[in-house]
């Protein structure tokens, strides 16, 4: 976070609650807005990617009750996000160097607007750095990793546990993740430890940027590890037993909280997002949370109707009622033997009936049929089609 945007963003706004709001109130508005705006609920939305940025920013700050007093007073301060006109230029603004606000109060007395020791204790929680210049080299949050798994169409369904052999940057085990050969890494005087820089972007304000000695680690190794070449981190390869949930579709991705690179310095491991694959099945499909299955039935059970024996995945088959005159095509539902919601519940299997015409008779099958035609001479299932196109 750069010194403007602590000093200018309302980050009460961001989250919609009063200055004085509590803890709970907080906590509870960041829930929902976080809910509404997270990456996996808008992908490819890039201004709710922006806003969710903004969202945890926010409640990083007001979440935190050190963090949330500094802020107040600096707020107090400067006055809404702009500092206070004084003497000096045009229109009562003047120029003035921000080290000398964060260097401590002239002659040792009290810093601006009352703070002992300049504005370098307020700051100090949130740039790592207290009055006396002092700095500590923070935690760093591991990578995420991308991998796939590949799926037979019934683990999908129920669910599955499969092994994941992953590569990812890890501390470097020869160097402990220190980089240094001795084990003894120096705090980088760059970014004296902070791992970034700033850089002037007009108006008397910085930004920040991974300082590019360190490379954003905060710590330089005098005997670089030979591994490492003093990074700290090496590549590292491990097998992980990971729960693929029941229900997942072909081309899903899933994130596992915690399962990525392993962090540094106490660092919060990363993520782990795994790309499903689905294989087919010979006998099912799938619509969304439903299974669907074509089942043969002869032209006696399609007519006169009459209890059909269905097939299930993974259970027993279950028998469903054909009324008379069923026609090529119908669909019927057996409930709850689809696949599993996220809910818990399942979703219903999806019967389509399909008359099967045989290609050899027997004698006895040849005459009744015959039989049947003369019974039905008159007959005639087409004559509405040919009506109809009369009348178009």
């Amino acid at each position: 976070m750069s010194t403007k945007d602590f000093i200018e963003k309302d980050y009460y706004k961001v989250l919609g609650v009063p200055k004085d709001a509590t803890e709970a109130e907080i906590k509870k508005a960041y829930r929902k807005l976080a809910r509404e705006f997270h990456p996996d609920a808008n992908k490819g939305n890039a201004k709710a990617e922006e806003r969710f940025k903004e969202i945890s920013e926010a409640n990083d700050v007001l979440g935190d009750p050190k963090k949330r007093k500094e802020y107040d007073e600096a707020r107090a301060l400067f006055g809404n996000g702009g500092f206070r006109p004084g003497p000096g230029g045009a229109g009562g603004s003047f120029n003035f160097d921000l080290g000398d606000l964060f260097g401590g109060a002239q002659g040792g007395g009290q810093g601006a607007g009352g703070f002992g020791g300049g504005l370098g204790d307020v700051f100090g929680g949130l740039f790592n750095r207290g009055s006396s210049g002092s700095t500590r080299v923070q935690p760093r949050r591991g990578q995420d990793i991308d991998t796939e798994v590949t799926l037979s169409f019934t683990e999908a369904i129920e669910g599955a546990t499969v092994p994941l052999r992953m590569s990812s940057q890890a501390p470097c085990k020869a160097c402990s993740g220190t980089g240094d050969a001795n084990g003894n890494p120096r705090v980088c005087p760059t970014c004296v430890g902070t791992g970034q820089v700033a850089r002037g972007s007009g108006g008397g304000f910085s930004l920040t940027d991974p300082c590019p000695d360190c490379k954003g680690r905060g710590l330089i190794a005098e005997n670089p590890c030979e591994i490492c070449k003093g990074s700290g981190r090496a590549k590292s390869s491990r097998t992980m037993q990971v729960r693929i949930p029941a229900g997942v579709s072909d081309g899903q991705r899933i994130r596992l909280r915690g399962k990525g690179a392993p962090g540094e310095r106490g660092g919060p491991a990363g993520d782990l997002y795994v790309t499903v694959h689905v294989g087919a099945h010979p006998v099912f499909g799938r619509k969304g949370d439903n299974l669907t299955v074509t089942v043969p039935v002869t032209f006696s059970e399609a007519a006169l109707g009459g209890e059909v024996r269905v097939p299930t995945l993974g259970g027993p088959s279950v028998t469903l009622k054909l009324p008379p005159g069923t026609p090529n095509g119908r669909t019927m539902r057996a409930r709850g033997k689809g696949a599993v919601r996220k809910d818990g519940t399942r979703g219903d299997l999806l019967v389509t009936v399909e008359v099967s015409v045989p290609t050899e008779l027997s004698g006895k099958a040849r005459d009744a049929l015959e039989a049947y035609r003369e019974a039905t001479v008159g007959e005639d299932p087409r004559a509405e089609l040919f009506q109809a196109a009369k009348g178009a």
